[in-house]
């Protein structure tokens, strides 16, 4: 029984790999076609998003199957509720590309937004950083490390400093320039959704660390530096 429940986990291990390379192109694309105003990326993006779907479902499926059948306990339990959650995670993060990729397609339909207004430097930072947390949250995954899934919960106070910022970034210039209210407000959207993203990463992480040492760290922001 052992051995079956091992190469099952492995199994849900290789699927989750799967899901997190497939939300994490889907991610880095709906950056870039939102920082180029590229509608065909965009459009590949929302498109894709169907596969994503598929594969979450799949996964977790399997992994309420293993649930089922094998009864695991300690490490092994924690693993695979941890993986159910992040499965969620990943699969929203996904949802959230496509969210940028749909603010792309509308700033590339239109002629005066096609132009990148100067926020989108700051927005090319924060959207760096958020992909930086969520590979960092899959790679403390793959490798079992809690400290650098640490690293992840520290980093999103970083990425709300760069959101408030942006708001009032945004803000300013749509009381300079009223007539591009419509983009920026956009863009607004945009800031927002990588901030979500941010977060996701961050559940991400601390389910990993639930994963390792059993350890719930949610709603305990003041205790991530002990």
């Amino acid at each position: 029984m052992t051995s079956v429940l091992t190469k099952e986990i492995e199994k849900l291990k290789r699927m989750l790999l799967a899901l997190s390379a497939v939300v994490e192109e889907s991610l880095q694309k709906g950056v870039r076609a939102l920082e180029t105003r590229d509608n065909e990326l965009a459009q590949q993006v929302i498109r894709e998003d169907i596969k994503i779907d598929e594969m979450e479902v799949e996964l977790e499926e399997e992994g309420l199957k293993i649930l089922a059948l094998h009864q695991p306990v300690a490490i092994d339990l924690r693993f695979i509720v941890a993986v159910l959650r992040i499965n969620s995670d990943l699969e929203r993060i996904g949802d959230l590309a496509v969210n940028l990729a749909e603010r792309a397609s509308f700033l590339s339909s239109r002629e005066q937004y096609r132009k990148l207004p100067e926020v989108s430097v700051d927005l090319t930072k924060m959207a760096e950083k958020a992909k930086e947390m969520v590979r960092q949250s899959l790679d403390a995954l793959v490798n079992l490390d809690p400290g650098l899934a640490r690293e992840v919960l520290e980093a999103d106070n970083i990425v709300d400093a760069m959101n408030r910022e942006m708001f009032q970034l945004i803000y300013d210039r749509i009381r300079e320039t009223p007539d591009r209210v419509e983009g920026l407000i956009h863009l607004l959207s945009a800031t927002r959704h990588l901030e979500r993203v941010a977060d996701h990463a961050t559940n991400i992480a601390e389910d990993v660390i639930y994963m390792i040492t059993g350890e719930i760290v949610r709603h305990q922001a003041e205790d991530f530096t002990r």
